[in-house]
C-alpha cells in the first residue's frame, strides 16, 4: 500500500513537471511568433529571416524570402497589416488573427498560419503559407484584376476634352494640345501600379491631363484575390470619375495660335484663383534660365528689404564692375537712371550690382517665396530651382543670378506664377488644373512692393523693352527676358544662343490672367515672346 501510494505521488509529480515544461515551451514559442510578427509590421525582413532555423534558411535564401513577402503584399495590394496579440498553438503550427487593409480588396480578416520548427524550439520553420494571412498549406496567393470605364476629362466650361474608349473631343485641336496620351504602364512605374491593383496590361496616362489625373480617371481597380482555388476577396471595379479642369478652350486655342507651331511654351494662370487656364507646348517640361524676367524677383527683394526705392538712381553706363568681373550690357548699350527706368529698359549694369547689394541669402529667400525650390503641385511639371547662397558662390555669381543667369532653371509655369504674385498684390496663387480645387495662396511680398513692381512692369510696356506688347486702351504690365545660353558679347544678332521670355498681364481689366511665353534659342523677349503674350492677352480681354 505505501509502495502504491509512492508510485501515485511520483506519477502526479511527473505529470506536473511535463505540464510545466510544455507550458514553458508554449510560452517561448508564442514570444518567438510575436517577435516575428512585430518585425513584419515594421517591414523588417532581415529580423524576420534571422528568426528562421538554420535548416529553414538553407531551404530559402534571404533574397527569395524577402521577395516572397513583397510579392504577396503587392498581389494583395496590401497597405497595412495588424495582428492580434493572442497566438494559438496546434502541433507544429501557430496561428493568429490578422487584419489586412488593401487598395483593391478592402479590409481582409484572416488567420495567418506559421510553421514551428519541431526540432529547434528557439527558431521558426518556413512554409509558403506564412507569406500572407488566409493561406493554407500548399496554397499560393494570386490575383486577377480589371479596370472600369475611364472617366471623362472636361474643360472649365464642361466641354469634353477626352471621353469614351476613343478619348474623343468636339474640340480636337485644343484637346490634342493638353490631354496627353494613354499607353502601357512604364517599366519604372510597374511596381507602383501593381501595388494599386492595376492589371498588367492596363493603359495609363503617359503625359498631359491623362497622366496628371490618372488616379481619378481610372477609378478603383477590381478583381479577385485567391488563395489557391479559394476566393479570399472579390471586388467590382469602380469606373473613373469625370474630371473638370481649369482649361479655358478659348485661351488654350489662343495660346496654340500664339506659339504658331514654334518650339516654345506658354502658361496662362488666373491670378485670383491659381487656375491654369491654358498650357501649350513647353509649358511645364522645359527648364531654362529666366533671363531678365527674374528681375521681377530681384526688384521685389530690393524694395522689400529697403535696398532701393523706385526713385533710387544708378549711373548711366555700358559696363560695370560686378564682383571683379566687367559686365557689359547687351549690344553695349548705355543705361541706368532710376530703379524704375533701369527695370523698364532691362539694364543689367544696374541690376547685377543691385543683386550684390541684396546679397545671396536674401535673393534666394525671395525667389523661394515666389515659388522656386518648391513642388509645383502639378504632377509631371518640372520644379524651378535656385541654388543656395553658398552654392551660388561669389559676388559675380550673385550678380549673374540677379539678372536671371547663372544656375537658375525655370519654366513658364513658374514665371507666370511670379507675375501672378505681383498682379495679386503679393500673394502667390498655388497653381491648379482642377476646377473644383479651392484657391490657395502664399504671401511672397507686401501689397506695397507688389504695386511698385507692377508700376515698373507697366513702364516696361509703355516705353521700355516690351512696347511690342502694348494694347490700345489698356496699360499692360510685363517683363521681357533674353537669357544667354552662351557668351554673346559682341554678337548683337546672335538669336540662336538666347532664350526669349515675356511675362505679362493687364491690370484693372476683365482679364484676370497672367501669361508667360518662352521661345528657347529663338531671339529676344521683345521680338519673339512679347508679341505672343500680347495676342493671348487680347484674346483674354475679348473673352472677359
Amino acid at each position: 500500500m505505501p509502495l502504491a501510494g509512492g508510485l501515485a505521488v511520483l506519477a502526479v509529480g511527473a505529470f506536473l513537471l511535463g505540464a510545466y515544461a510544455a507550458g514553458a515551451t508554449g510560452h517561448s514559442q508564442r514570444v518567438l511568433v510575436r517577435r516575428y510578427l512585430n518585425a513584419w509590421t515594421h517591414d523588417e525582413f532581415t529580423r524576420m529571416y534571422a528568426l528562421l532555423s538554420p535548416a529553414a534558411r538553407r531551404r530559402i535564401g534571404k533574397p527569395q524570402f524577402v521577395a516572397a513577402y513583397r510579392t504577396a503584399a503587392a498581389t494583395a495590394t496590401a497597405v497595412s497589416l495588424r495582428f492580434s496579440h493572442t497566438v494559438s498553438l496546434s502541433g507544429n503550427t501557430a496561428s493568429v488573427r490578422a487584419t489586412v487593409r488593401t487598395h483593391a480588396f478592402g479590409t481582409l480578416h484572416e488567420r495567418l498560419q506559421i510553421a514551428l520548427d519541431p526540432q529547434d524550439r528557439t527558431h521558426l520553420d518556413f512554409a509558403p503559407m506564412m507569406v500572407f494571412p488566409g493561406l493554407r498549406p500548399g496554397e499560393t496567393l494570386s490575383r486577377s484584376s480589371t479596370l472600369g470605364a475611364r472617366g471623362t476629362i472636361e474643360a472649365a466650361d464642361g466641354t469634353p476634352l477626352a471621353e469614351g474608349p476613343g478619348r474623343t473631343s468636339p474640340i480636337p485641336q485644343v484637346a490634342g494640345e493638353i490631354v496627353g496620351t494613354l499607353g502601357p504602364i512604364p517599366a519604372a512605374q510597374r511596381s507602383y501600379y501593381d501595388n494599386l491593383g492595376y492589371p498588367a496590361d492596363a493603359q495609363v496616362g503617359q503625359d498631359g491631363l491623362e497622366m496628371i489625373f490618372q488616379r481619378r480617371l481610372a477609378g478603383r481597380p477590381g478583381g479577385t484575390l485567391r488563395a489557391g482555388r479559394r476566393v479570399l476577396a472579390s471586388v467590382t471595379p469602380q469606373p473613373g470619375a469625370t474630371v473638370r479642369t481649369t482649361i479655358n478652350p478659348q485661351l488654350e486655342a489662343a495660346a496654340i495660335q500664339a506659339l504658331n507651331g514654334a518650339y516654345a511654351g506658354m502658361t496662362v494662370i488666373n491670378y485670383r484663383t491659381g487656375a491654369i487656364e491654358a498650357a501649350a507646348g513647353l509649358a511645364f517640361n522645359d527648364l531654362q534660365p529666366p533671363g531678365s524676367t527674374f528681375k521681377i524677383i530681384t526688384a521685389s527683394a530690393a524694395l522689400q528689404d529697403g535696398v532701393a526705392t523706385l526713385n533710387s538712381t544708378y549711373p548711366m553706363e555700358s559696363k560695370a564692375d560686378v564682383g571683379g568681373f566687367i559686365m557689359q550690357n547687351a549690344a553695349g548699350e548705355v543705361c541706368g537712371g532710376t530703379l524704375l527706368v533701369a527695370f523698364a529698359v532691362s539694364c543689367d549694369t544696374t541690376y547685377a550690382p543691385l543683386g550684390i547689394q541684396i546679397g545671396g541669402p536674401r535673393l534666394v529667400a525671395e525667389a523661394e517665396r515666389f515659388g522656386f525650390n518648391h513642388p509645383t503641385g502639378i504632377p509631371g511639371a518640372l520644379e524651378s530651382t535656385i541654388p543656395s547662397a553658398a552654392t551660388i558662390g561669389d559676388a559675380t555669381a550673385v550678380g549673374a543670378t540677379a539678372i536671371g543667369q547663372g544656375q537658375l532653371e525655370t519654366t513658364t509655369l513658374e514665371m507666370a506664377d511670379a507675375g501672378a504674385t505681383i498682379a495679386n498684390g503679393g500673394r502667390r496663387p498655388l497653381p491648379t488644373l482642377l476646377a473644383t480645387a479651392p484657391p490657395r495662396f502664399v504671401t511672397a511680398t507686401t501689397p506695397q512692393v507688389a504695386g511698385e513692381v507692377q508700376t515698373m512692369m507697366q513702364a516696361v510696356v509703355s516705353f521700355g523693352t516690351g512696347v511690342s506688347a502694348q494694347i490700345p486702351g489698356y496699360r499692360p504690365a510685363g517683363k521681357t527676358g533674353t537669357a544667354e545660353l552662351a557668351n554673346t558679347a559682341g554678337q548683337a544678332n546672335n538669336t540662336k544662343e538666347t532664350d526669349a521670355w515675356f511675362v505679362g498681364f493687364v491690370p484693372d481689366s476683365s482679364a484676370d490672367v497672367v501669361a508667360c511665353a518662352l521661345f528657347p534659342a529663338n531671339g529676344y523677349g521683345a521680338t519673339s515672346a512679347a508679341p505672343a503674350v500680347r495676342s493671348l492677352l487680347v484674346a483674354a480681354l475679348s473673352a472677359g
